[in-house]
């Protein structure tokens, strides 16, 4: 095991908005390293958001991102030969990890011409309360509802 945890590297605010989540968001669509192409699927994305909802894209970005965002999650811990599903917090830096990269699978995955139109949709759709990536924290919370008995268990 390692002595010493690796050391996060600091990110760079984006161009458009400054803000290092954004950045963040960025290299989770990114695929082979084309982080131009990223950025371009992004802004294209956040601009077809605001033509949709006639709203701040970028707020609306923020909005569905903080809906979709975990507050628990259950984990797996082998008792005595049986294993429990175990609800416990979710770390602040993994709700968020989790939170993007569940809107990008399930943007991924919608019906659409461009990945940029995918991603608007689900951009959309988790804002409102809906869509994929919200019924995938939706069934992260009734899972740690259900097994709360075994919340003693703690990990």
């Amino acid at each position: 095991m390692r002595k010493q945890a690796a050391k996060k590297l600091p990110l760079a605010p984006d161009p458009k908005f400054g803000d290092k989540v954004v950045t963040r968001f960025v290299n989770n669509i990114m695929e082979q390293g084309k982080k131009s192409v990223a950025y371009k699927i992004f802004y294209d994305a956040i601009d077809r958001v605001s033509e949709i909802t006639s709203e701040n894209g970028y707020e609306v970005w923020k909005k569905a991102l903080a809906n979709v965002t975990p507050a628990v999650e259950v984990r797996s811990r082998r008792i005595g030969g049986a294993t429990f599903q175990i609800p416990s917090e979710v770390r602040a830096d993994r709700k968020v990890s989790l939170s993007m990269k569940w809107l990008i699978r399930y943007a991924s995955e919608r019906n659409g011409k461009s990945m940029a139109e995918k991603l608007a949709n689900e951009i959309v759709a988790a804002s409102k309360g809906e869509g994929a990536a919200f019924k995938k924290k939706e069934d992260t919370h009734r899972m740690a509802e259900a097994n709360k008995a075994f919340s003693h268990f703690k990990v």
